[in-house]
């Protein structure tokens, strides 16, 4: 199979090569893909780099998410037929073969059936982003008639939290850092979009909630959690999924974390409970069937660009997803 992969953490550039290799055969419940897209997200650029995970294979295929057809069933493998259109999900967590190669082997509860009038694309940009979104917007409970806050409502994630959120019938802060993202939070459906620049939170969010505040705050970086928990009401969450590495963090004790009685959760998709992860893949195929979902892709590569494609996501200049076309 064509693939690309990497033998040392370092620069796109100096160390992925785009090359053949073997396809692994499915063992005992593995289903093996043949994969037509996938997506490159920032945590997959990070382990690259070794910045938050150093290579512990001889070889490593990147990026975890995925879509294509059904090849082959291993022995004992059920729930889909070859020809079937899937996603995939944490293909390269923990295993030497992710998703940037014309095949992927997995088990078969990392691989989900792909909701009807969505293309390969759109199917791998479900994983990290959708699962992490939903995690941080339902891991405690309905949002129906409750005020969410999405920081950085433009972003991956932070555009499928907001609908999401929404498509759970809550109402929807955003907050932004300019106004061509504010135009994308708005398209996602949020009902107020704040620009964190400019706008004085705190005040913002009080006036916007009738001095309630939130309920829910889905947080892209951990360093706002005092910030955050200023914003919510008593017994209010904050789901945090991104934490910059080497990040230190300091909290008035009581002021706002003991005061609020506050859960704040820390969400990484990698590592989330089994019935998380079933929960999350079961409520987005309801949200493709039911909702509006909107993909936003900010660039396509060929398999052959995947050191490109992983320098436009380390760049931080994009609004939407990254794949690779693997043809």
């Amino acid at each position: 199979m064509k693939a690309a992969w990497y033998e040392r953490n370092g620069a796109a550039a100096d160390v992925l090569t785009v090359g053949e290799m073997p396809a692994d055969e499915p063992g005992q419940g593995e289903v093996r893909v043949r994969l037509y897209a996938s997506g490159v997200n920032p945590s997959d650029v990070k382990n690259r780099a070794g910045i938050t995970r150093k290579l512990v294979f001889p070889r490593q295929i990147p990026d975890s998410d995925g879509a294509g057809v059904v090849e082959a069933m291993g022995p004992g493998a059920t729930g889909f037929s070859p020809g079937d259109k899937v996603w995939v999900y944490n293909g390269a967590f923990g295993r030497p073969h992710g998703t940037s190669a014309e095949f992927i082997t997995l088990p078969s509860h990392q691989v989900a059936a792909l909701p009807e009038g969505l293309d390969f694309a759109q199917g791998a940009c479900l994983g990290i982003p959708g699962m992490t979104a939903h995690r941080c917007v339902f891991a405690d409970g309905p949002v129906e008639g409750q005020w969410v806050l999405v920081a950085g409502g433009s972003g991956v994630v932070g555009h499928y939290a907001v609908q999401l959120a929404k498509w759970g019938g809550a109402n929807v802060i955003a907050t932004v850092s300019s106004p061509e993202k504010a135009e994308a939070a708005k398209a996602g459906g949020a009902d107020h979009v704040l620009d964190y620049k400019k706008d004085p939170l705190a005040e913002r969010v009080a006036e916007i909630t009738g001095g309630k505040g939130v309920s829910r705050v889905v947080e892209v970086e951990l360093t706002n959690l005092a910030l955050d928990l200023g914003l919510i009401h008593n017994g209010g969450t904050v789901a945090i999924y991104g934490m910059a590495p080497g990040n230190e963090l300091t909290i008035p004790a009581f002021g706002v974390l003991g005061a609020k009685n506050p859960i704040v959760r820390g969400v990484l998709v990698y590592t989330m409970p089994d019935a998380a992860k079933a929960q999350a893949v079961a409520d987005l195929a309801k949200w493709c069937e039911r909702g509006k979902p909107q993909f936003s892709i900010a660039g396509r590569f060929p398999l052959a660009e995947t050191a490109a494609a992983h320098e436009y996501v380390e760049a931080g200049t994009k609004i939407g997803h990254v794949v690779l076309d693997i043809e």
